[in-house]
């Protein structure tokens, strides 16, 4: 079952018990409690930006797992890629942080 929740500028998609959102350039402290919300039904939420996201999905991760649930969750993953836009030679970072709830 797929849910999609566009608010934020973020994209949620629920798979069982993991959940990914994508991060945008959004006010941080906000895009934390929203990923507060989603890892509070769920135990793993898989974080996704690209480009000039990623420092905001850093912020959020270190928000999520320092501040508000400190002792509770964990950083299990982080993954960092480039894609290449087809044709134009021009490449966009990208990263994945997986949390864990604890």
């Amino acid at each position: 079952m797929d849910e999609i929740n566009e608010q934020h500028g973020q994209e949620q998609t629920d798979k069982s018990d993991d959940a990914i959102i994508t991060i945008g350039n959004d006010p941080v402290m906000l895009l934390a409690v929203d990923v507060l919300s989603v890892l509070g039904k769920k135990d793993q939420v898989i974080l996704r930006a690209k480009g000039n996201s990623i420092p905001n999905a850093v912020a959020v991760a270190n928000i999520i797992t320092e501040k508000m649930l400190k002792g509770n969750s964990k950083v299990g993953k982080i993954t960092v890629d480039t894609e290449a836009a087809a044709g134009i030679g021009s490449m966009t970072s990208t990263v994945e942080i997986i949390l864990n709830k604890i």
